[in-house]
């Protein structure tokens, strides 16, 4: 069972085949999405495992915490999944920092995206072929009839293994060389279960693809600009050394996107800007200047804002605020909405004491876009700079109420109590913020303290109390997961 859910997991991590690695026949129907799985595993299961399976990679996987990205990445997101088919459960959409191609999905709707696929993927109808792949297998619940496939076993038999896989799928390095070995003796029985899987999904995908229009051509394109780079590598991508398939994928899906026009549907400045903040803030020196050098190349409106931006986040990482700033100003005064260049100058604003004008521009630019999760988070952290404790919590309270999973809020609404020295709000907010990453002993824990530090006020200790006993239920329920 453990290598038929590893075989399954692994098959979500899409667009890392070579020319070996590819799709099986072409005769495979769509299933009927009403009564797939549904004797094995319920929507609201599913949503609940996909909830404490994220908190697993929230407590142990290095996931983006910044704030433009995660709203660029979700938007994109939104935008696939408004023209996606059967969807019957929520999404969310995370980049994580990592040098090993790869993308996956799981229950609940969560799609990780590695950062080191966006960075070499070639435009943005590139990237959302690999996320419409991904919210391909959610929608088609995989996972959910994989357990339908292996004699209707309870969900709870599959919590360790599964955990473990997605684990060992955000940090291939540490441990892909162990399953490699289990899997090995059994690899076509695995094969046979997983390629109608991985090639529906690819259907699916293309045609939210072309619905939300991108270049239906582009998930094509991206595989063999991976097949090209595969076949002169001494060693192919980890994932590629444990799930082999026949060498049909790539015709499959070539054949599929004639059913559509080509479109020359130019990448966002989003897009752009996305891979510039990656390169910069999440690589190394040597990646700046390639992307840097890349971007002198853009022969367009968008490659000279997408340059100045680069050139302006790589002064601004290398502490050099008045260049940084210098470069900046000019992009700002032209898109004077742009959460990309209002991120950066409220950073440089604050590095230089400047927290007056940095609150004014957040509070303008919320005046025109009140639901940007960026803007908001940004504001709220210039008011602690600012030492404006009270409309940070204020304002984060409204955040992690409708935002609750992103740790970002919780994480600033600590700051904001403890600067204004309320010791049990504080070490409640920092509950919130370890129970996110499934440390639900310590949060309990934290929360039980937090008590003796509300000095008698009862409306708090019996707040208190009412989400110590929530945390217990959901401790409970997802012990179950854990099993081995």
């Amino acid at each position: 069972m453990l290598k038929k859910a590893i075989a399954l997991v692994l098959s979500t991590s899409l667009l890392l085949q070579n020319s070996a690695i590819v799709y099986a026949a072409d005769n495979i129907k769509l299933p009927d999405i009403g009564t797939a799985a549904s004797s094995t595993l319920s929507i609201g299961q599913e949503n609940e495992m996909g909830d404490y399976y994220m908190r697993l990679l929230r407590g142990s996987a290095p996931i983006a915490n910044d704030p433009v990205l995660n709203q660029y990445i979700n938007d994109l997101g939104k935008k696939l999944v408004s023209k996606s088919e059967s969807v019957q459960t929520p999404f969310h959409f995370y980049v994580m920092k990592s040098n090993v191609l790869n993308a996956f999905a799981f229950f609940g709707g969560n799609v990780v995206i590695h950062s080191r696929l966006i960075m070499d993927t070639d435009n943005e109808s590139q990237l959302a072929s690999v996320m419409a792949h991904e919210i391909g297998h959610v929608t088609q619940r995989h996972l959910a009839r994989a357990m339908e496939a292996q004699n209707k076993n309870s969900p709870y038999v599959w919590g360790g293994a599964l955990g473990s896989l997605l684990l060992t799928l955000a940090n291939p390095e540490a441990g892909i060389a162990g399953i490699t070995t289990t899997m090995a003796s059994s690899a076509q029985s695995m094969i046979s279960f997983t390629q109608s899987n991985e090639q529906e999904a690819d259907r699916v995908g293309l045609r939210t693809l072309a619905k939300a229009g991108f270049d239906p051509y582009a998930s094509s394109e991206f595989l063999q600009k991976l097949a090209d780079e595969s076949r002169f590598s001494s060693k192919p991508p980890e994932i590629l050394m444990t799930h082999p398939l026949p060498n049909s994928r790539l015709s499959d899906i070539r054949n599929r996107s004639l059913q559509y026009s080509k479109k020359n549907i130019p990448s966002s400045l989003s897009y752009y800007l996305a891979k510039a903040r990656i390169a910069i803030f999440m690589g190394n020196s040597n990646t700046a200047k390639l992307l840097i050098n890349d971007y002198r190349k853009l022969n367009s409106d968008q490659g000279k804002k997408a340059l100045s931006y680069a050139i302006a986040l790589n002064y601004y990482n290398n502490q050099d605020t008045v260049r940084a700033k210098s470069e900046l100003q000019p992009l700002l005064d032209n898109d004077p909405d742009n959460i990309w260049y209002i991120d950066l100058m409220t950073d440089i604003d604050l590095d230089s004491n400047d927290s007056s004008t940095a609150i004014t521009r957040l509070q303008t630019a919320l005046k025109r876009s009140p639901d940007s999760t960026a803007l908001q988070l940004n504001l709220a952290n210039a008011y602690i700079k600012a030492g404006k404790y009270q409309q940070a919590v204020s304002l984060l309270h409204r955040y992690t109420f409708d935002h609750n999973d992103d740790t970002n809020g919780w994480d600033l609404l600590v700051t904001a109590y403890g600067g204004l020295k309320s010791r049990a709000q504080e070490m409640s907010a920092t509950a919130e913020l370890i129970a996110l990453k499934g440390r639900f002993p310590d949060a309990i824990q934290l929360l039980t303290n937090a008590k003796t530090q509300a000095k008698g006020n009862q409306t708090l200790i019996s707040k208190i109390d009412a989400r110590i006993n929530q945390l217990k239920q959901l401790q409970k329920r997802y012990a179950v997961y854990s099993r081995k």
